[in-house]
């Protein structure tokens, strides 16, 4: 018998999520690079640097890309960069006499950093309904067992009657902040990159700014200066990524500490079981909602160390920023999952004497 191997890790049916994990696949980094580098012809036929003849056959090769993959990963690897493979094959496909408007006065990184706010976007529009989810779940548990009786516990030992409501808001509460500071997040985050070679759009000829407002509109993204070395857009939002992770696995946390049988305050909707000791019922959910967040944690140190670039540009950082990024997405949009299915099916009893 042959195996089948499933198309990712199996470890990823525990800690992915294949909806946001989708956002970073080859496909849909290509299929946004091609949509920027649309965007970019059409932008410079509205300004007059190309012909609108020239920015239609740009748009129509973008449409009907079929890349060779192999050469781009070669070009990668050579390059550091996929963009000056796929702007060779591109151009062959354009073919003369406007395959030189492919690309015209940008830089691998207005590609790919627009490419990846693209994707970005998609993902927090997930985000924003998984987390509005899970605070509706935890509102809803509120309004249903808020007045159950429970034990506080400060330093992990007995302190005080309180209510369950009393915990929930310690889980809900920093949720709601959140939703807000991602709602102030937005704006600097969904923005396009178009600088040029040193991000002074000088190569443009002075229709830079112009061409870069209309790459927005046609984005639906907001237009700002140059930000190739300026990478505090990403760490900022790399925090936001990291605090929720935080608060969900604060929820785990109070979880795996209240489901333990000594105490029993919550039966959670979902067990694991033990391979030597049938009568278990291991707080799986719960568990890797910890461990989400502790890798979030620890993925936005070494993200922060991405925001160290030399000069105008660096390399080293930029391919940091690529490696780890993507991992911090998916562990949230996993973690945000977990919750909401942990909150709508948890069930409290009240503490024992």
């Amino acid at each position: 018998m042959t195996a089948s191997p499933l198309p990712f890790p199996i470890l990823q049916t525990l800690v992915g999520d294949d909806e946001i994990g989708t956002l970073f696949s080859n496909d849909a980094e290509l299929a946004a690079i091609l949509k920027t580098e649309a965007a970019l012809a059409q932008a410079q036929a509205e300004v007059g640097l190309i012909s609108e003849a020239a920015a239609s056959r740009v748009t129509e090769a973008c449409h009907g890309f079929a890349p060779d993959w192999q050469g781009l990963a070669k070009g990668l690897a050579r390059d550091g960069v996929v963009v000056p493979e796929l702007v060779k094959q591109l151009r062959r496909a354009v073919e003369k006499p406007h395959d030189q408007a492919v690309h015209l006065g940008a830089t691998s990184q207005d590609i790919l950093d627009t490419a990846l706010i693209l994707r970005l976007k998609q993902a927090v529009e997930i985000f924003a309904g998984r987390l509005k989810g899970v605070i509706d779940a935890l509102r809803d548990l509120k309004d249903r067992e808020g007045r159950v009786s429970l034990m506080a516990h400060t330093r992990m030992q007995r302190a005080l009657p309180f209510e369950t409501a009393d915990k929930i808001d310690t889980w809900l509460r920093p949720l709601q902040r959140q939703a807000e500071a991602l709602d102030e997040l937005l704006p600097h985050l969904l923005v396009i990159q178009l600088g040029g070679p040193i991000g002074t759009r000088a190569e443009l000829k002075g229709h830079g700014d112009a061409v870069a407002a209309a790459m927005a509109r046609r984005l639906d993204l907001t237009c700002a200066a140059s930000w190739h070395s300026q990478r505090d857009r990403i760490g900022e939002f790399a925090s936001w990524l990291s605090l929720v992770s935080g608060i969900l696995g604060k929820f785990g946390q109070d979880l795996v500490l209240m489901a333990q049988n000594e105490l029993a305050e919550v039966s959670l909707p979902s067990g694991g079981g033990s391979s030597a000791m049938a009568h278990k019922s291991n707080p799986v959910q719960a568990e890797v909602l910890i461990a989400l967040a502790r890798f979030n944690a620890g993925m936005l140190g070494i993200l922060h160390q991405a925001m160290i670039h030399e000069n105008e540009r660096s390399g080293a950082a930029w391919t940091l920023e690529w490696i780890v990024l993507p991992q911090m997405v998916v562990t949230l949009g996993a973690a945000l999952s977990k919750a909401q299915a942990l909150a709508e099916g948890m069930n409290f009893s009240p503490s024992r004497p």
